[in-house]
C-alpha cells in the first residue's frame, strides 16, 4: 500500500530527530554557536515529543548520544501528565533501560535536573530508588559523585539506611559526617575519604577523580601522584594523563573504544605518531576488529571518501571530532570490507598522519571513489562541499539517474555534525542515504537506518523497525539480551564509562 504524503512527513521528521540526537550535543560546532546549537535543539525535542510522543520514547532504544538520552527521560518524566497508564509503562521500562546503560555521572546530572525542574511525582521517585539499588557500590559512588548521591537521595526521600549498617554509614557519610567527626566507618572507602582529608596516604585509596582534590590540597607534585595513583585509574584517564605519566603500554591502548583511541592518536604531535605508528596502528586496527566482530570481511568491495578539510577540526569544546569519526570509520571500513580503499579529500595516502587542513574536494574524491565500481561507497563528512561547491551533489545525482540506475553500488552518507540551522546533518543529495554519526562504532547500524532517509520509505516501515530496536533493548525477544546486561558498572575505581564524553 503506497504511503500518503502525512506519513512520508511523519517519517521525515522522526529521521531529522534520530540524525539530530545521535550527533548534537548542544555544543559549539565549527559552523554554529552553541546558543544555535541549544534552539535547534530544544526545538526539536520539543515538537517531536508533541507530536510523535511513541516514537520519541523510542528513540531510548537508539544510539543516540547520552546528552539527548538524558533530555528525552527529563522531559517524559516532566510531562509524564500526557499520556495514560500503558504508555507511562512502556516509557518507564525504556527509561530505566536506557538509565542502566549511561554513565553514573550523567544519571546523577539527570537527577539533579529533576530536582531543579521540580519534578518528583510517584514515578521519578521510583526511578530514582530502582537506580540507586541497582548500583554495584554505593559507597564508591557516594565518596565519588558525593553531591550527585546526596542530591538524588533527598529528591527521592530516600533514607539509605534499609539494607542494614553499611547503608546506613552511607546515610551518615553524606547527611552526618560533622557529627561523626572522625569516628571510624566499617566501608573501607568511606574512612579513606575521612582519612584523606589529614593524612597523604589515604588519597591513594580514593577514585582518581577524588584523589585530584586532596593531593591539590596537600600540594603533592603532580609526577608523584600520577605515579603513585596509576593503579587506580580507569584506562581513559590513563589516556588523559599520559603526557604527564610516560607513554601508556600497547595493552592499555589495544583495549580502548575505537573512536576515543583516534581522538588519542590525532592529539598527539607527528613526531610521536611516526614514533609510535607500530603501536597506534596495530591498537586502531585491534579495536576496529573487536567492532567488527563476525560482520570483518564480509562487506565486499568497499570505498570511502573521509573528509580531513580544515572544517574536520571542529570546535574549542569538540576538538577534532570529526576527523576522529573519519579516522576510525576508515579503520572499520578497512576491518569490515573484503578489498577496501580510502579517499581522503587532502589526497593524503597515511592515515595516521592526517590533520585538518584544506579546502573540501568532496566531488572529485567521490568521482575518484566510483571508478573503482565499489559494492558500497561510504562518505564521512560534515556535507560542507566547497571545491567547488556542490560538486559532490550533482556527481552523485548523475551517477544514480544515468549511470547506475540499478543500485549496484550503495551509497551512504555519515555525517559527524549538527547542522543547527537546517535542524539536520547536512546532506549532499537528496537520493543519498544520510544519517548522524558520533561514535564510528555505530557505523553498521547507522547504515541500516539511512535506508529509511531516501524518501522512499514511510512511517510504518520505520515505526516497525523502531518497534523491534526496542523489542532488542528492553529484552523482550527470546535469545535477545536484556537490558540491564548493558549497564555499565564502575567497582573499584571506577569504569570506562565514566569518562565519556558528552
Amino acid at each position: 500500500m503506497a504511503e500518503s504524503f502525512a506519513d512520508l512527513v511523519a517519517a521525515e521528521d522522526v529521521l531529522l530527530f534520530v540524525n539530530a540526537a545521535v550527533t548534537a550535543t548542544g555544543q559549539r560546532e565549527f559552523h554554529a554557536g552553541e546558543h544555535e546549537q541549544r534552539l535547534s535543539l530544544d526545538f526539536l525535542h520539543a515538537y517531536v515529543r508533541v507530536n510523535y510522543r511513541p516514537v520519541y520514547a523510542a528513540a531510548l532504544a537508539l544510539d543516540i548520544n547520552d546528552h539527548n538520552a538524558a533530555r528525552i527521560v527529563e522531559w517524559l518524566l516532566r510531562t509524564a501528565g500526557e499520556v495514560g497508564p500503558a504508555e507511562r509503562r512502556v516509557e518507564g521500562r525504556l527509561i530505566a533501560a536506557r538509565l542502566a546503560a549511561m554513565p553514573p555521572q550523567r544519571v546523577y546530572r539527570l537527577f539533579a535536573a529533576l530536582r531543579a525542574a521540580r519534578v518528583n511525582n510517584r514515578r521519578t521517585r521510583a526511578i530514582v530508588r530502582d537506580w540507586l539499588a541497582a548500583r554495584p557500590d554505593l559507597a564508591h559512588d557516594a565518596v565519588k559523585y558525593r553531591s550527585g548521591v546526596k542530591t538524588a537521595a533527598r529528591h527521592a526521600h530516600l533514607p539509605l539506611d534499609r539494607g542494614g549498617e553499611r547503608d546506613g554509614e552511607v546515610g551518615d557519610f553524606l547527611f552526618a559526617s560533622a557529627r561523626r567527626g572522625r569516628a571510624r566507618y566499617a566501608d573501607a572507602r568511606l574512612d579513606a575519604y575521612r582519612r584523606a582529608h589529614y593524612e597523604q596516604a589515604a588519597l591513594y585509596e580514593l577514585p582518581f577523580t577524588t584523589a585530584e582534590g586532596f593531593a591539590a590540597r596537600h600540594g603533592i607534585p603532580r609526577d608523584v601522584f600520577l605515579e603513585r595513583i596509576a593503579s587506580r585509574m580507569t584506562r581513559l584517564e590513563r589516556l588523559r594523563t599520559q603526557r604527564q605519566a610516560g607513554p601508556g603500554s600497547a595493552t592499555d591502548l589495544a583495549t580502548m573504544p575505537l573512536t576515543r583511541l583516534a581522538l588519542y592518536v590525532l592529539s598527539l604531535d607527528v613526531e610521536a605518531r611516526v614514533r609510535r605508528r607500530a603501536e597506534l596502528t596495530g591498537a586502531l586496527r585491534s579495536a576496529a576488529r573487536r567492532v567488527a566482530g563476525p560482520h570483518a570481511g564480509t562487506w565486499g568491495r568497499v570505498a570511502a571518501v573521509l573528509d580531513d578539510s580544515y572544517s574536520a577540526s571542529g570546535s574549542a569544546v569538540k576538538r577534532r571530532r570529526p576527523l576522529a569519526v573519519a579516522l576510525a570509520s576508515h579503520f572499520l571500513l578497512e576491518a569490515l570490507a573484503g578489498t577496501y580503499a580510502a579517499h581522503w579529500t587532502s589526497g593524503g595516502t597515511d592515515p595516521l598522519l592526517v590533520r585538518p587542513f584544506g579546502p573540501t574536494p568532496l566531488g572529485a574524491r567521490i568521482l575518484d571513489a566510483l571508478e573503482t565500481s565499489p559494492e558500497r561507497l561510504v562518505i564521512v563528512s560534515d556535507g560542507w562541499d566547497n571545491a567547488p561547491p556542490g560538486l559532490a551533489g550533482e556527481v552523485l545525482r548523475v551517477w544514480r539517474a544515468r549511470l547506475d540506475p540499478e543500485r549496484r553500488t550503495g551509497v551512504v552518507h555519515l555525517n559527524p555534525v549538527y547542522d543547527a540551522d537546517g535542524f539536520d546533518v547536512r546532506r549532499l543529495a537528496p537520493r543519498v542515504p544520510t544519517a548522524g554519526v558520533r561514535d564510528a562504532e555505530d557505523l553498521p547500524a547507522l547504515a541500516e537506518i539511512a535506508q529509511f532517509a531516501e524518501g522512499r520509505t514511510g512511517l510504518a516501515e520505520l515505526r516497525a523497525y523502531l518497534d523491534r530496536r526496542v523489542e532488542l533493548f528492553l529484552g523482550d525477544v527470546p535469545g535477545a539480551p536484556h537490558s540491564d546486561s548493558g549497564s555499565h558498572s564502575d567497582s573499584g575505581s571506577g569504569s570506562d564509562s565514566e569518562e565519556a564524553a558528552p
